[in-house]
């Protein structure tokens, strides 16, 4: 997998160079957003998608620790954000977590990703089919869920330009692994699967 291949610059666990793109041809990568972006646009950034709450003070820490030295590897910027940080934000979650999270989805457009991945495929689908989404943080799962809703809402009649759904919600809620799994298989602790048939 490729977030275990350390030259990916994923894991803050490993040393490697701050890439982090899931396509190599790509231009962007993380090492270029922690050099050279603005700390404002950091800090938004550590805020909007890694829901970090304390991302104002790891923007400003990786502007202060680059002025000294460019930040070019996985450990360095876990060093920079570990001693800005100091203590993990929930439970045993490593104090990097939520800013290299922010990073990678950055870096690989995840979230529009996903958007365009779901509606494709929600468009190919046979009436009867049906469509497994699963997600691993509450912005993946937002995007789920509003595109499902979305496509499972409207009149129960035709209506002059009103669309009629396309979808019918099989998961109200989402499905979460039960603690056997988790145990079984850490990386699943987040995971939420949601499912919907094409009408």
């Amino acid at each position: 997998m490729q977030l275990d291949q350390d030259y990916k610059g994923f894991s803050f666990s490993k040393e490697g160079p701050l890439d982090m793109r899931m396509d190599p041809t790509s231009e962007l990568t993380a090492k270029e957003i922690v050099n050279r972006w603005p700390e404002q646009e950091l800090a938004n950034l550590f805020r909007d998608l890694g829901e970090e709450p304390r991302h104002k003070r790891a923007a400003k820490a990786i502007v202060e620790a680059r002025r000294k030295k460019p930040i070019i590897t996985t450990t360095q910027l876990a060093e920079v954000i570990v001693t800005a940080l100091k203590t993990p934000l929930k439970g045993k979650w490593h104090p990097a977590t939520l800013i290299f999270q922010a990073l990678r989805m950055c870096v690989n457009r995840e979230l529009d990703s996903i958007a365009e991945g779901i509606s494709k495929a929600i468009h190919v689908l046979s009436q009867g089919g049906r469509i497994g989404v699963m997600s691993f943080h509450s912005l993946e799962d937002r995007i789920v869920k509003n595109i499902f809703k979305e496509g499972s809402t409207g009149p129960k009649k035709a209506t002059p330009g009103a669309p009629l759904p396309i979808l019918r919600l099989l998961t109200k809620k989402p499905l979460a692994p039960i603690f056997a799994e988790i145990k079984k298989n850490p990386r699943s602790r987040s995971a939420k699967l949601r499912f919907a048939e094409k009408l």
